[in-house]
């Protein structure tokens, strides 16, 4: 990797746990790694995670100490120290930490509840006024001849997770189930994408396995492709995001994005007009910082503490003079004596709950002032709306064909070959094929064969007969051709398919394959000779698992959709589906059937004649289908907004740049 990307892109080796235990002969491995690269380390993009802090743990292991709501401050016991579930739920955790540093702004003395402190060693963190205001702020205690700031655990309750995730556990769980043999955890690659990209941004898996990284990046809002080899593995990935309920996050640039960022600001709403653009980012959660630095540069901390001290100051000399002391301020107890008369007890009641005022009054002060982080892997969630995936290209391997290369490095062609060099591949598709029929759109419409030979041709290579109109009907003959098994049938195939079944007197030409090109979808007769073009089922790349039974609609054949296009007034146009063609094989007919009988239909707005993107989808589907998806998604569905994808007239959209029809 280093000659890849270079020696100084080396970003981090990320350790996590795959398990909680593991049996070997040898030494058991826990864990595996991931290696992070950057293509220029200095331009990176990175989006910093945090883990809570819990006392006693990793990021919090010296918050020992806890305060009341009076500010009184003791050491955790043992039952704290065992189960934080034991602290008061009013304490705030603490611990102390150094307020010398090797570096300056200064030496200078520093009196403290009247006693002067210098460095013992180095310089303050801060300026003598700095620590005045730490000190009114109740930061600072006494520790020996030293002074030490008081650091709260909710001044910064969280800590940065480093490169070793110990919490990431197995994929086996019931909310990460395993489905894949080499199966990421998904919090590992949630992780992953969280840190280095912001929604809208693209992720490419070239492995795709189980789809746990496209999942990841359909959750989080960031685009993705995902690319393999195996047949299975994209059936699964595509069952795992298709049939997934992803949460609904709040927009930044959006109008309820917006009205929750002034909540969480105090602030007022934005004016600014709103487009839904989620590379703008959503509206996360976050984190006050607060640090010693914030606190010594607060100078609201000088007049909260000034303005109290009229009221704290008074109390403070009419409690000394009743009880006969002079106390300063840190002297007073948290308890009133039971032999103080009644005005020193309802005095010191006073001057305690105004002292406590004050602090309330200077700690929020701190919280508004202080910086905050965010939390990338928090984004707020509108619970009344639930998101799906629309939607996607993911069958097909690539629109061209792919040429293989032998041992002499000469280029193959999966179509060329002979069919003895794909005895394994198209012996399995005529068996599936003799067992399951070819399947239309309606169910009683299938081609099903009452017997099915190998024939021997360069392009046709079986010979189906079945019966046309019933068993009276006279019997047709049709040529199968069968496309590569991994690969694309293109139109000059086809023709030269449908030549050679005209040329053996076959009367129609049955084309299986798993992709067609583009153009391939418009040719569909030659001659006498009628082409049908069936797509198989992905999970014939299954089939030495597949469980024949005749059930499944492993071949469907796709009519041509009967559409016309509608122009607006503006430039743009519109797309009606009237219906789509369909062929008969008990007339031998091909009838228009109408939209009604189409269950979806989608459109690539600026198609390229190569790849067929999905960019609007529509359902159609007959009986009720809004109620069937309310019902799916358990959830109320948004009348107006299925209203425009159940129809069959598109919305409006521009013209392809290709200049194609979409």
């Amino acid at each position: 990797m280093d000659e890849v990307f270079g020696e100084g892109n080396c970003v981090a080796l990320i350790q996590c746990s795959k398990t909680s235990s593991a049996s070997s002969e040898l030494l058991p491995g826990v864990a595996d790694y991931i290696v992070w690269y950057s293509k220029q380390k200095e331009a990176i993009k990175y989006r910093a995670l945090f883990r809570s802090k819990r006392p006693g743990e990793e990021g919090a292991s010296k918050y020992d100490a806890i305060e009341d709501r009076t500010g009184s401050r003791r050491l955790m016991n043992s039952n704290e120290k065992r189960d934080p579930a034991e602290i008061p739920a009013d304490a705030r955790v603490s611990t102390v930490d150094q307020l010398t540093s090797q570096r300056p702004p200064g030496s200078d003395p520093f009196v403290f509840q009247g006693q002067t402190f210098v460095p013992v060693t180095g310089f303050w963190k801060t300026s003598v006024q700095g620590l005045g205001r730490l000190s009114a702020a109740n930061r600072v205690v006494k520790a020996g001849n030293r002074v030490r700031y008081v650091r709260y655990l909710d001044d910064f309750s969280v800590f940065t997770l480093t490169n070793f995730w110990t919490d990431t556990g197995s994929v086996q769980s019931r909310s990460d189930p395993k489905i894949y043999v080499v199966q990421s955890a998904t919090t590992v690659i949630e992780r992953c994408v969280l840190m280095t990209t912001d929604p809208g941004d693209l992720v490419l898996d070239p492995t795709c396995g189980s789809g746990t990284a496209a999942l990841v990046a359909e959750q989080w809002g960031r685009r993705w492709i995902t690319i393999d080899t195996s047949r299975v593995a994209l059936i699964l990935a595509r069952t795992r995001i298709m049939g997934a309920r992803f949460p609904y996050y709040l927009l930044a640039d959006s109008r309820d994005g917006q009205l929750k960022e002034a909540a969480i600001r105090g602030s007022a709403p934005s004016a600014q007009l709103t487009g839904g653009d989620i590379r703008q980012g959503f509206v996360y959660e976050r984190v006050p910082h607060v640090t010693l630095k914030a606190i010594a540069n607060n100078a609201e901390i000088d007049v909260i503490w000034e303005k109290w001290q009229q009221t704290l100051v008074p109390l403070r000399e009419s409690l000394n003079k009743a009880v006969k002391q002079k106390w300063e301020e840190w002297e007073i107890p948290r308890e009133a004596d039971a032999k103080w008369s009644t005005v020193a007890k309802k005095t010191h009641a006073e001057w305690w709950q105004a002292r406590i005022a004050r602090q309330k009054e200077i700690d929020a002060s701190i919280a508004a002032k202080a910086e905050f982080e965010y939390l990338y892997d928090k984004p707020y969630e509108d619970k009344k709306k639930v998101r799906v995936a629309g939607p996607f290209t993911v069958e097909s391997l690539s629109p061209h064909r792919m040429l293989g290369v032998d041992e002499n490095d000469g280029l193959i062609d999966p179509l060329r070959q002979s069919r003895a060099e794909t005895q394994s591949f198209d012996p399995m598709i005529l068996e599936n094929l003799r067992t399951a029929g070819v399947q239309q759109a309606h169910k009683a419409d299938k081609l099903n064969f009452t017997s099915l030979v190998p024939w021997p041709g360069h392009f046709v290579c079986a010979e189906g007969r079945y019966l046309e109109g019933g068993e009276t009907s006279a019997e047709k003959r049709a040529a199968i051709f069968i496309g590569p098994e991994f690969g694309t049938v293109t139109r000059v195939d086809l023709v030269a398919a449908a030549r050679e079944a005209g040329d053996a007197g076959f009367d129609v030409l049955v084309v299986c394959a798993f992709n067609y090109e583009a153009l391939a979808t418009e040719f569909n007769k030659l001659g006498r000779i009628l082409v049908l073009k069936a797509r198989m089922n992905a999970d014939l790349h299954m089939a030495d698992t597949l469980k024949n039974t005749g059930k499944g609609n492993l071949f469907v054949i796709f009519g041509e959709p009967d559409i016309t296009i509608l122009p607006e007034a503006n430039g743009q146009v519109r797309v009606q589906v009237n219906g789509v063609d369909v062929f008969h094989p008990n007339t031998g007919e091909v009838r228009s059937d109408g939209a009604d009988g189409i269950a979806c239909w989608f459109i690539d707005t600026d198609y390229n004649e190569e790849s067929f993107f999905v960019r609007h989808a529509y359902f159609l589907g007959a009986g009720d289908p809004y109620s069937s998806l309310k019902t799916t998604l358990k959830a109320e569905i948004n009348q107006e907004a299925w209203e425009s994808l159940h129809s069959a007239t598109s919305r409006p959209f521009d013209k392809p740049k290709s200049g194609e029809s979409p």
